[in-house]
C-alpha cells in the first residue's frame, strides 16, 4: 500500500489491511492464566483474558458459552489453561482478540478435573447420599484421631477438644498425610481404630496444603474404606476452601481441626450453663404449678358451700320433709282409692259367684255321678241325687218326676216366684 503525506490512508483502509493479513493468520495453541471472566446475560459469548506466566502480557479471548459449560470442572480466575484459538480483528474498535474453539486444563487445573470426574463416579454409585450419614454421639467415650505425628492438626485436635471437655480419652493413630503411602497409613489406622470397640467416633485431621498435597484424601480405595465403616467418622483436612473427596464421604465434615474438636465434645461450660438454666426453668415451672393450685384452692375454699358445709342442710331437709309429706299423702290416696276399687270388684265378683245364688235359696241338683242337672228327662223315681245348697250337701231320692211345660216368662216374674219360693 502507497502512502504519503500528500496522499495518506484513511483509517478504514488501514484497519481492512491489518484484518485481511490477521484473518491469513491460522489457529494456533496459545497457554496463559485466566485473569479475567465476564459472562453477559442474553449472550452465547464467554469473554476472558489470557495472561503470560512471566511477562506483563495479556490478550482478550472471546469462546463459545458451550466450550466453557463443557469443562469437567468450572473454569475460575487464575487456572492455568491452553487454549486452540484463531486470531480475530475487530476493525470498529480497533482491537485484536483470540476466537477459541478448544480449551484443556493443564497442572493443578487438569488435576481438578480428574478428581471431579471420580467425585461424580463415587457420587453416581450413592457413596455421598444424605441418609448413609451417621449423628455423632453426645460425649463419646474414647475419640480416635488419625493424624501426623507432632504436627499442628494433632495440637489443634487435642488441645481444643480438652479445653471443651478436660476428661475426653483420645486414641491416637500416626499415619502419613502427604505422600504416596499417605492413603494406605490412613487406611490401616482407620481399620484399626474401626475394629476398636471403645472408639464412638474418628476424626482425620490434617493441615492445610497445595492441591497436590491433600490429593491422599480423594484417594478412591481411601474413599471406599471411610464408606464401609460402621464408626462415625469427621473429616477435618486442610482449612475451608479445601475440599477433598474425604469430606462428601464422611458423616461430619470440619472446616479446620480446630472446627472438628468443636464438632466432636461439647463444652463443659456451655453445658453446665445449660443444666444450670434447665434447673432454674424447672424450679420456675413448679413454682407456678403450685401458685397456679394455690389460687384454685383458694377459690374453692371461699365458695359458699365449702366456707359453712352445713349452711344449706337446714333448707334441704325441710325440702326432703315436704317432700316426704308429699310422698306420704299422695300414697294414702293411691291406697284409699285402691282399696275403693278393690271393694267394688270383689262385690261384682261376689255377685256373679254361685254361692251368692245359693245364698238367695237355690240349689244345684247332681246325680250320683255328680253330673249337674238340669232336665228331668234322666231321671226316674228311686234315682239317689245329691242336692247343694249354700251351707252344705243334701243326699236324696226321687219319689217322683213330673215333668212340666215351659213357659215364657219375665224377669220379673222368675223374681217374683223366687220371692214366693
Amino acid at each position: 500500500m502507497d502512502t504519503s503525506p500528500e496522499q495518506p490512508a484513511p483509517v478504514r483502509q488501514i484497519a481492512q489491511a491489518i484484518g485481511s493479513w490477521i484473518d491469513r493468520l491460522g489457529a494456533v495453541w496459545v497457554e496463559g492464566q485466566v485473569t479475567q471472566i465476564s459472562r453477559r446475560g442474553g449472550m452465547n459469548t464467554v469473554f476472558m483474558t489470557l495472561r503470560d506466566k512471566l511477562a506483563d502480557i495479556s490478550i482478550n479471548l472471546t469462546v463459545s458459552k458451550g466450550v466453557v459449560d463443557s469443562l469437567p470442572t468450572p473454569l475460575v480466575e487464575g487456572a492455568q489453561i491452553v487454549v486452540h484459538a484463531k486470531p480475530s480483528w475487530y476493525a470498529n474498535r480497533g482491537t485484536i482478540s483470540l476466537q477459541v474453539r478448544e480449551i484443556r486444563l493443564v497442572g493443578e487445573g487438569e488435576l481438578l478435573a480428574q478428581l471431579e470426574r471420580r467425585r461424580q463416579l463415587l457420587a453416581a454409585e450413592g457413596l455421598f447420599a444424605e441418609e448413609l450419614k451417621r449423628r455423632l454421639p453426645f460425649l463419646p467415650r474414647n475419640i480416635g484421631l488419625v493424624t501426623a505425628q507432632n504436627s499442628a492438626a494433632e495440637r489443634d485436635v487435642l488441645e481444643n477438644a480438652r479445653r471443651r471437655w478436660p476428661s475426653v480419652q483420645f486414641t491416637v493413630r500416626y499415619a502419613a498425610m502427604q505422600g504416596v503411602n499417605a492413603a494406605r497409613d490412613v487406611i490401616e489406622a482407620l481399620g484399626e481404630l474401626n475394629r476398636n470397640a471403645e472408639v464412638d467416633v474418628i476424626v482425620v485431621a490434617r493441615g492445610g496444603g497445595s492441591v497436590e498435597d491433600l490429593l491422599p484424601f480423594s484417594d478412591e480405595a481411601l474413599i471406599r474404606c471411610v464408606h464401609g465403616l460402621t464408626t462415625p467418622v469427621v473429616s477435618a483436612i486442610g482449612h475451608e476452601p479445601d475440599s477433598p473427596i474425604l469430606d462428601l464421604v464422611a458423616d461430619v465434615r470440619a472446616s479446620t481441626p480446630t472446627d472438628a474438636a468443636k464438632r466432636i465434645v461439647p463444652d463443659v461450660a456451655e453445658e453446665a450453663q445449660r443444666v444450670l438454666q434447665l434447673r432454674e426453668r424447672g424450679r420456675m415451672a413448679v413454682r407456678q404449678w403450685i401458685s397456679r393450685e394455690q389460687q384454685q384452692l383458694a377459690a374453692l375454699r371461699s365458695r359458699p358451700s365449702l366456707a359453712d358445709p352445713r349452711a344449706g342442710l337446714a333448707e334441704r331437709l325441710a325440702e326432703i320433709g315436704s317432700l316426704r309429706d308429699r310422698s306420704r299423702r299422695s300414697l294414702g290416696h293411691v291406697l284409699d282409692r285402691s282399696h275403693d276399687d278393690l271393694g267394688h270388684q270383689l262385690a261384682r265378683v261376689r255377685a256373679l259367684s254361685p254361692l251368692a245364688t245359693l245364698r238367695r235359696g237355690y240349689a244345684v241338683l247332681s246325680d250320683a255321678d255328680g253330673q249337674a242337672l238340669s232336665s228331668v228327662a234322666t231321671l226316674e223315681p228311686g234315682h239317689d241325687i245329691h242336692i247343694r245348697v249354700a251351707d252344705g250337701r243334701i243326699g236324696a231320692t226321687t219319689t217322683t218326676v213330673e215333668p212340666v211345660e215351659l213357659i215364657n216368662t219375665t224377669d220379673t216374674d222368675l223374681e217374683d216366684s223366687d220371692g214366693q219360693g
